[in-house]
């Protein structure tokens, strides 16, 4: 893998809008796969630029382009220096953003971003690469979907993006005229946007405007960089010290309002009764909101003393994320907003199955009473009785069984040669419709040559 700069800081039949209905059938008709247009004269050179975090999707979507032949400039962080590419073919490495630095002050902070984002605009203007796809913006969004995107175009850079949230502000009740001001130009500006679900085409397409076929769906790949050992459920479960016969619940990730782990807490509490032997697990980071964690923190406080919840309130390491998926019986998805779940993946990943609120297009990706149940958004009575179902539903009693079934839904429904294949063919025909454009351009300015030619003649006699 070279190095470069360095710096110090979606399977299934479907019925309705996609829903599936079935593990048996495997055929992904809710993502139009294409093949990637083949027989180029040069490999497909790509910029891949991170945004410096995010591990699980910028290694599973690398390591499918590296394997479709696709040459990668990875931009990324410390977080992102994986050691499986390590003297990688076809993929250099430029350490823009560094990592974090304990104990600097808001100088030493601001000096690590500004350093960043002079590391980015160098190489941009430095590199050969002709298309730059984009997984996530930097710190300062607003000059990222405004100035930067501009700057690539002038550099002629043919630009993807990739929108896991078509408008995050507005999920966390946050949004304002800027930021659909900016989104909009960051939309505009790109050549073709990527999204997961078909939802999320359609808000782009309505509410800002981007024309229906620079927009791609593809699926959300499954974190295949968490380990699997040959650690089994019963392991994982004493080393958490969740006993045999244990009802366990795992709630996975950033602790932010839109999750809603406070509907699961209240959710918990009632079927948590003496004579039910039901156990919480809530692992994962505050992330930004701390105040929000600390509400939540103060009120568990009883029952992780009683022992009814476990907290491990950080960021898992990627060789630890097995243990809680496998020392659980379900995943518990209580969201208020979303458009797809990067933990439902992951639990289908480790043939977990889910509960899941009935939001964005999570019920899309849930086979009921096969790889789980939906429950109504925000009412914590209907998760309580949609737990209780899945304990005494067929999936629980045969879960060991039933696991295999869940990865290879997950696996054919969220796969990265699918997403791989349709984000090659898009850069294969940007790259094409470039060409073209040069060609009529250079045929242009010959005709006008030509047309010169008797007058500069004349002038010459």
């Amino acid at each position: 893998m070279g190095r470069g700069l360095q710096a110090t800081d979606n399977g299934p039949t479907t019925k309705g809008k996609g829903q599936p209905t079935s593990l048996n059938s495997q055929t992904l008709s809710t993502v139009p796969v294409q093949s990637p247009i083949e027989n180029r004269k040069s490999p497909i050179a790509v910029s891949l630029l991170t945004g410096g975090s995010d591990r699980p999707y910028v290694f599973g979507l690398a390591s499918a382009l590296l394997a479709k032949g696709v040459s990668l400039d990875l931009i990324g962080s410390d977080e992102l220096d994986f050691r499986e590419f390590q003297d990688k073919p076809g993929l250099n490495f430029l350490n823009v953003y560094g990592g974090p630095q304990p104990g600097a002050g808001p100088i030493g902070k601001a000096f690590r971003i500004l350093r960043s984002y002079a590391n980015l605009v160098r190489y941009a203007t430095t590199a050969k690469r002709e298309i730059f796809h984009i997984l996530w913006n930097n710190k300062f969004e607003y000059f990222d979907r405004t100035a930067l995107m501009l700057y690539y175009r002038v550099l002629g850079k043919k630009i993807v993006l990739t929108a896991h949230n078509v408008n995050a502000r507005k999920r966390d009740s946050r949004d304002s005229l800027l930021n659909r001001l900016t989104l909009g130009i960051q939309y505009k500006v790109a050549h073709h946007v990527f999204v997961h679900t078909e939802k999320m085409k359609t808000e782009l397409v309505e509410e800002f405007g981007v024309r229906h076929a620079k927009v791609s769906v593809i699926p959300l790949g499954i974190n295949d960089h968490a380990p699997r050992t040959g650690l089994t459920p019963a392991a994982a479960r004493r080393r958490l010290g969740i006993a045999d016969g244990e009802k366990t619940i795992l709630f996975f990730g950033r602790f932010t309002p839109y999750k809603g782990l406070e509907v699961l807490i209240a959710a918990f509490r009632k079927i948590a009764v003496p004579g039910n032997r039901y156990r919480l697990i809530i692992a994962g980071s505050q992330d930004r909101h701390v105040s929000y964690w600390r509400g939540i923190e103060n009120s568990i406080r009883e029952d992780v003393q009683s022992g009814r919840m476990l907290i491990r309130a950080e960021r898992i390491p990627d060789e630890e994320t097995e243990v809680y998926f496998k020392a659980a019986d379900v995943v518990a998805l209580p969201y208020r907003a979303i458009y797809q779940s990067g933990v439902l993946c992951t639990a289908y990943s480790f043939g977990l199955p889910v509960v899941a609120a009935d939001v964005g297009s999570l019920k899309d990706d849930v086979v009921e009473g096969e790889t789980g149940f939906v429950f109504k958004p925000e009412d914590a009575d209907d998760l309580a009785r949609t737990i209780e179902r899945y304990f005494e539903s067929d999936v629980y009693r045969n879960l060991n069984k039933r696991r295999t079934a869940i990865r290879e839904f997950a696996a054919q429904r969220h796969s990265w040669n699918v997403v791989s294949d349709i984000t090659v063919n898009i850069y294969a025909s940007l790259l094409e419709s470039g060409s073209q454009r040069q060609e009529a351009r250079d045929e242009r300015q010959g005709i006008r040559d030509k047309r010169r030619e008797p007058r500069d003649t004349r002038l010459a006699s």
